[in-house]
């Protein structure tokens, strides 16, 4: 059991993951994390920001440029099993009962959320977790036109891969020791994007 709590800490470090894993790891989990429905509680924003800080310092040996390029592709490619997955049984999910690796008052956000923004979702979505997660789910189970799709996934993948990465790329670059502040940048990456959500849970818990 310690081992499994370990493993899963791991994976929800930006740091550890590319210092263990590499850029396959990180490819990895960016493509769970925007496909997959059990990747939800994986890092995305950042894991990005701190793949362009390792880059501008050499730790992760590849250019930045063919780095943006790779993990857009990741992305793309998870939205895209996200997407097949939804629209083969996704509508199963809604019966579903919540476990740990999946939520379903998440998945009912979503929907809420892609029926207020439509398509526009799933670029919009790329900048907030647990959306981006889900959203390509939710397109599939809608049947979005896949043309459509492709094209707003890949226009979100852009946006956002390239927005957080060259930030800690550029940051790293001209703001020497920003390394020595990781840990602290991560946590606001972290906790600044969760706010609506976790207003929203205690709204409606409480009584």
């Amino acid at each position: 059991m310690d081992g499994i709590i370990n493993f899963l800490s791991q994976m929800i470090n930006p740091e550890s993951i590319i210092h263990y894993g590499g850029i396959y790891l990180l490819l990895f989990v960016i493509f769970a994390e925007t496909g997959l429905f059990v990747g939800f509680f994986l890092p995305g924003d950042s894991l990005l920001f701190t793949a362009g800080l390792l880059c501008s310092a050499g730790i992760l040996q590849i250019d930045i440029l063919l780095l943006v390029g790779l993990i857009i592709i990741a992305a793309v490619i998870g939205n895209m099993v996200g997407y097949v997955f939804g629209k083969k049984v996704g509508p199963l999910l809604f019966t579903r009962k919540s476990g740990f690796f999946f939520r379903r008052e998440q998945l009912i956000d979503a929907h809420a959320f892609y029926l207020k923004h439509g398509g526009k979702t799933i670029i919009i979505g790329r900048f907030l977790p647990i959306i981006r997660t889900f959203a390509p789910i939710v397109a599939g189970i809608i049947m979005l036109e896949y043309k459509k799709f492709i094209m707003f996934s890949l226009s979100g993948a852009t946006f956002w891969v390239s927005s957080f990465v060259l930030t800690g790329y550029f940051l790293g670059k001209h703001i020497p020791g920003i390394e020595n502040y990781l840990e602290y940048i991560v946590i606001f990456l972290i906790v600044i994007p969760a706010i609506p959500f976790l207003y929203r849970s205690f709204k409606i818990r409480k009584p």
